[in-house]
């Protein structure tokens, strides 16, 4: 799932930044410079969604981009675009490593370590034979 979302940036007196991402409620972070901010607000709009779905919420539509008001309170604001591509996030932050402890009989452990049988690698592609997957989606 790809979203475009309007994101502002307002820049602070030591070179950061703060962004907001005004139809993502309560959306807020920054970055040390403009590329880092950039990336920031890719990370927390991700990771909004991302929640949101866990709990089996709508996510917003995202506003036109002339609709969204800067703060006027936070000078030199300005306006961009974030791009969030939710199967990209995911690979970069669920693809770690779970451990699972599973019981198998006591013959089939003793002749696949005699065949030296790398467990995870053989019930990872079990798995994904079984659910019909090649790679992470």
């Amino acid at each position: 799932m790809k979203y475009v979302y309007v994101a502002c940036f307002y820049p602070d007196e030591d070179g950061g930044y703060t962004v907001v991402i005004p139809d993502l409620e309560g959306a807020v972070t920054e970055g040390n410079d403009l590329l880092h901010a950039i990336e920031m607000a890719n990370d927390c709009a991700s990771g909004w969604i991302v929640g949101e779905l866990k709990e089996k919420r709508d996510i917003p539509k995202a506003r036109n981009i002339r609709d969204i008001q800067l703060d006027d309170e936070l000078p030199n604001g300005f306006k961009s675009y974030v791009y969030v591509d939710l199967i990209e996030y995911k690979k970069k932050y669920n693809n770690k490593s779970i451990k699972k402890t599973l019981t198998i009989p006591g013959w089939l452990n003793d002749l696949a370590e005699e065949k030296h049988i790398n467990f995870s690698g053989v019930l990872q592609e079990a798995l994904k034979e079984h659910l019909g997957v090649k790679e992470y989606n």
